[in-house]
């Protein structure tokens, strides 16, 4: 399989050691003709970008090429844990396509299970193919944004700036104001908290 076709999907995802919120992947197949401009944009692994480069190049990655968003919930990610839930992610993302990818390159080291293609996975892939990278900024941004929206339901623990992460304001208002339905109750920075808020159960 020739894994530079351009139908060959770019997968990755975003989210896996936030505390709160669901974990998102992206899956990206790039036409041939998109690979320098894009190269030239600067498409590379989104941790290396600005908040405001990565959404400029998700935007030209949308225009210019085939892309898929799938998630997975905080219950799925509590039910079979955060590495399954991501791989789910990533299958619920190359599902979607259309048309469907002949090859996946996945970022890291684990497959996703039951993809009814060939797949390769690829160590920093989010560094060292064009595409995964493009799936890492596009995955990130859809995130960054449903967070965002989400911190106006849950105020108190400074989400539109920690993205869900645990930054100190993040684990301060765990402290004072316990765990919401978003929060992942598997994780155990979220486990030693006072039990759930009935107040905070809010969809």
């Amino acid at each position: 399989m020739n894994k530079n076709s351009d139908r060959t999907a770019g997968v990755d995802e975003v989210g896996r050691g936030a505390l709160f919120g669901p974990v998102v992947a992206a899956a990206v197949m790039l036409p041939n003709d998109a690979i320098a401009p894009l190269t030239t944009a600067g498409v590379t692994d989104s941790k290396k970008l600005s908040a405001k480069k990565r959404q400029q190049l998700a935007q030209q990655i949308r225009q210019t090429a085939h892309c898929a968003v799938g998630m997975a919930s905080v219950y799925e990610i509590d039910r079979i844990n955060i590495l399954q839930a991501s791989l789910l992610a990533m299958r619920r993302a190359v599902s979607k396509l259309s048309p469907q990818p002949d090859f996946c390159l996945v970022d890291g080291n684990q497959p996703i299970p039951k993809l009814p293609m060939e797949q390769q996975t690829v160590i920093k892939g989010d560094l060292n193919e064009l595409a995964i990278a493009a799936a890492s900024i596009v995955a990130k941004v859809w995130r960054d944004e449903l967070i965002i929206r989400l911190s106006g339901q849950y105020p108190g623990y400074d989400l539109a700036s920690n993205k869900g992460y645990g930054s100190a304001k993040h684990l301060a208002g765990i402290e004072t104001l316990g765990i919401t339905r978003q929060h992942r109750k598997s994780f155990k920075r979220c486990q030693l908290q006072l039990p759930i808020s009935t107040s905070l159960l809010r969809e």
